[in-house]
């Protein structure tokens, strides 16, 4: 349990990197002693006068603007401004103060204090933090000397309001505040890492994932690919914690409709149709193949005298979707029929595959001539279940491996298969990861060789047995930018190559 009474004051931008995990790094205009604990006091001013855009690295200028622009949102103006009431009249200073109160989101603790007077140092300094080099050199013209604050921050798990005050430096809090010292915004030993780069102005690793992250940063507000990959991004570079896989967001709930609208269109009896829930299950095949990455082919929609799908990419995909209790004996004689009349093409409907999905049982009928004409049948819960583990593992499903598994006749069980070896794949990568990270643990090893590895994987209950060669090879394969589960310090050759712990890949169930 910790009790803070007082608040450092930094620019709002500032506190937002610190908080993101973007910096460790603060600029305080005095000395800071190693242990000292506060809370994070957003401004909106700058420790020196420059404008927003010569204060800050281009990189970073997205979410400087964005934390001052969500400081004003909540109706602050912390630097007075004036107006004119008379012509020719000396102006009145009126604080434009339409809020008496100021949200702090989060505390630090000074791991150390740095001193720095060398104006060569700060070229490099500038690129491992968000300020420009004109600043660093603003800030050591007029003080002589930068106080370059390393904090350990931590997220309050609520925020709190105080009183606006007028100091620059540090502010009383009305009340302490009782923090407990868990769940800092980086780990120990991603902070300890970042500590020794900066200290030793060691040059960023990956300058061009940074200047990707920033990029991406501004349309991860509203695009969720884009957030999901900015997220993965910046906790490859060290900037975030542990990332857990999440259950699906709002927008993507009718992943857990799939089987209930197929269970629904089941109840559809062909004398008294029930027109919207054919549709309705109509339209989440097509938005789930779309999901596992087929490309839906809209010109080729269904209704009458149309099939219910066509994809034209990684493959040709025909399927027609049927409700009702029990799927018709002419499915798969009408499925070629429209394919036919659609496409105009014998030979693209010859190569494609042919899909049957409904919640009914096939007829002994529809069970031979789908055998005979190739055409596979799934119900609604098997592709949920495909959907799902999409969901949670995005890009788990490989579209070219599923095809081999819809066989003939009856797919549901051959599609399990694939799914169980799916998860058998991720639940062995996930193994790996957590035998770096308990090594890591265990030894105090910033990172391990391949050969330790091996050796202790024997050892470790090991799901399936491996070569060192093939364990190299998925070890390359999650270190990679765009997984970033480890990092990996190239060696001389592949046997030399050493890899660290960045974060977790924790098995979730579909069912």
């Amino acid at each position: 349990m910790v009790s803070i009474s007082t608040a450092l004051c930094l620019p709002a931008p500032d506190i937002e990197a610190l908080v993101q995990g973007r910096t460790i790094a603060a600029l305080p205009k005095m000395f800071i002693r190693t242990g000292q604990q506060f809370a994070l006091y957003p401004t909106d001013s700058l420790n020196i006068p420059l404008s927003v855009e010569q204060y800050y690295r281009l990189s970073f200028l997205p979410i400087a603007s964005s934390a001052i622009a969500s400081l004003n949102s909540q109706g602050i103006l912390l630097q007075p401004k004036q107006m004119s009431l008379f012509t020719d009249k000396e102006q009145l200073q009126l604080p434009l103060l339409t809020s008496e109160t100021v949200s702090i989101q989060a505390w630090a603790k000074c791991e150390s204090c740095q001193i720095i007077n060398n104006a060569e140092s700060l070229t490099t300094l500038s690129r491992l933090t968000i300020w420009t080099q004109e600043a660093l050199q603003e800030v050591l013209a007029q003080r002589q000397n930068i106080f370059l604050a390393y904090l350990r921050v931590y997220q309050l798990p609520k925020a709190v309001d105080v009183s606006v005050k007028r100091n620059t430096r540090f502010v009383a809090l009305p009340q302490p505040l009782t923090v407990l010292e868990v769940n800092p915004v980086l780990s120990d030993r991603i902070f300890a890492q970042r500590k020794h780069q900066l200290e030793n102005l060691q040059p960023p690793l990956h300058p061009e994932l940074e200047e990707l992250q920033s990029a991406l940063a501004s349309l991860a507000i509203t695009n969720s690919a884009a957030k999901q990959l900015e997220e993965d991004i910046r906790v490859f570079l060290g900037w975030s914690n542990c990332k857990q896989i999440k259950q699906p967001s709002s927008n993507l709930a009718w992943i857990n409709d799939i089987a209930f609208l197929g269970n629904r269109s089941k109840e559809q009896d062909e004398g008294k149709s029930n027109y919207q829930a054919g549709t309705d299950f109509e339209k989440i095949v097509r938005k789930s193949l779309e999901y596992l990455g087929f490309t839906v082919d809209e010109f080729h929609r269904g209704g009458a005298g149309g099939i219910d799908i066509f994809c034209s990419q990684p493959y040709p995909l025909v399927g027609e979707c049927k409700a009702g209790k029990k799927i018709p004996n002419d499915t798969a004689v009408q499925l070629l029929n429209l394919g036919t009349l659609r496409l105009q093409n014998q030979e693209l409907l010859k190569q494609a595959i042919k899909l049957i999905i409904g919640p009914g049982e096939a007829t002994t009928q529809l069970e031979y001539a789908a055998k005979v004409h190739s055409m596979a049948i799934i119900n609604p819960e098997t592709l949920e279940k495909l959907v799902k583990l999409e969901n949670n593992y995005r890009n788990s499903i490989d579209l070219f491996k599923l095809k081999i598994y819809l066989k003939a006749g009856s797919s549901n069980q051959e599609v399990e298969k694939y799914l169980d070896q799916v998860y058998k794949e991720i639940s062995l990568r996930s193994h790996l990861i957590q035998l770096v990270k308990k090594h890591q643990a265990n030894t105090g090893d910033e990172n391990v060789e391949v050969a330790t590895l091996y050796g202790a994987y024997g050892y470790s209950s090991p799901p399936q047995a491996l070569s060192r060669e093939e364990m190299h090879e998925i070890l390359i394969e999650l270190s990679s930018p765009l997984t970033g589960y480890l990092g990996r310090i190239k060696g001389s050759d592949w046997k030399s190559d050493r890899f660290y712990f960045l974060r977790e890949l924790p098995i979730t169930n579909i069912s």
